[in-house]
């Protein structure tokens, strides 16, 4: 019967950080560190079983996915660094009419959450051209109004 050896997960781990250069998604590297501390601690306790190895590896990733989603990552901001709650207030120019049927959009002088136009829909009828300031973001959607 098969039995993984410490420095089986040692690469195991190092394959899984790799892939986060590949991935980029700040996930899989969890559970690249997690193989990496079973194979420590296989180094330091050589006779574990293979069922008990893959159990410790599942146990430690879920601890480290769950420590970096409650403590380690930001919470408000997003994957470029600009907080949703920073948006607001926020003004451009309509580049599209929008009614309260129909959405338009909006273009920033600088990038907003990563892209400088946005659809964008409003609760009265602006036309193209004029500056709108935004109330809200909401999904891939930004709530505007006229500018004052």
């Amino acid at each position: 019967m098969f039995s993984a050896e410490w420095w089986h997960w040692i690469v195991l781990g190092l394959a899984l950080t790799m892939a986060e250069m590949v991935i980029v998604s700040f996930f899989v590297v969890w559970f690249g560190l997690a193989a990496a501390g079973v194979g420590v601690i296989l180094l330091l306790v050589p006779d574990i079983a293979l069922s008990t190895q893959i159990l410790l590896w599942a146990v430690l990733s879920t601890l480290l996915v769950g420590i970096w989603f409650r403590y380690l990552r930001p919470r408000t901001m997003t994957a470029v660094g600009t907080s949703a709650a920073t948006v607001a207030g926020e003004v451009g120019i309509l580049v599209a009419d929008i009614t309260p049927d129909s959405r338009g959009q909006v273009r920033f002088q600088k990038p907003i959450l990563g892209a400088d136009a946005w659809e964008c829909y409003s609760d009265t009828v602006i036309t193209a051209g004029e500056r709108v300031r935004v109330v809200a973001v909401e999904g891939s959607y930004v709530k505007v109004e006229k500018a004052r």
